[in-house]
């Protein structure tokens, strides 16, 4: 059954004009883009999933001095959650100091603590860095979408333009050559349909498949994130002792 279909629509390429073979080769390429991009993706995703899942285990590991892990040297390679780590212990770190300079002749060697204000400071660059690795796995996911849309339209193009061949051998006669033209229409309008859906369905499946991993992965990336602001929070939260 697959072989016979192939066949259909290589004899229907070959019985097409040049513009219905034009039309033809710009459906196989949306074919082809939509496959390689949908395959490289779902590889860049189960290794981002991976590389997260070893980096969550080794922070977890070492989350009473999270702010002292070596990120270089415990995990190779840059995952979203390396970056939101990273993100939370240079600002962390950077706010430490800064409170320590500024009350240095207040208390003697600085206070080593966060107030509420440094808390929601460092959780809006969490946020920050969450939506810049939202962006970049999100990044060219137009492509899919774009094929979607477009691959219907040239499997409606090849359909117009084969009913006029068709109807413009018609009018010619009943030559034999013309007979050949006639049947090279009709095969190109239907098979140009018949490919510009096969190409649109997947790739609309895809688009939202893709969509769907982005939030599940973009709602992993929260909660890590608020996992660790929340030992940084324990760790380091100025308590209130006057009340």
């Amino acid at each position: 059954m697959l072989l016979s279909n192939i066949t259909t629509f290589k004899t229907a390429y070959f019985q097409a004009d040049f513009f219905g073979k034009l039309i033809f080769l710009f459906l196989f390429a949306l074919s082809s883009i939509s496959w390689i991009f949908l395959l490289h993706r779902i590889w860049v995703y189960k290794q981002v999933k991976k590389e997260s899942m070893q980096f969550q285990k080794i922070v977890n590991r070492e989350k009473e001095k999270c702010l002292h892990l070596n990120i270089d040297s415990a995990l190779k390679g840059a995952s979203p959650f390396h970056h939101i780590f990273t993100t939370l212990k240079h600002k962390t770190i950077e706010i430490l100091d800064k409170n320590r300079f500024f009350t240095k002749d207040i208390v003697s060697g600085g206070i080593n603590h966060l107030s509420q204000n440094d808390i929601h400071l460092i959780e809006s660059h969490l946020v920050a860095t969450i939506s810049k690795q939202k962006d970049l796995l999100d990044k060219n996911l137009f492509v899919l979408s774009t094929i979607t849309t477009l691959a219907p339209f040239l499997g409606l193009l090849g359909t117009v333009w084969g009913i006029l061949i068709t109807f413009f051998e018609m009018e010619k006669g009943g030559m034999i050559g013309s007979n050949t033209a006639i049947l090279g229409g009709l095969s190109t309008a239907l098979v140009t349909t018949v490919l510009g859906l096969i190409i649109a369905i997947p790739s609309l499946i895809s688009y939202s498949y893709l969509k769907n991993a982005g939030r599940l992965y973009t709602s992993d990336m929260q909660d890590f994130s608020h996992s660790l602001l929340s030992t940084i929070e324990l760790q380091y939260r100025k308590v209130d002792i006057d009340k």
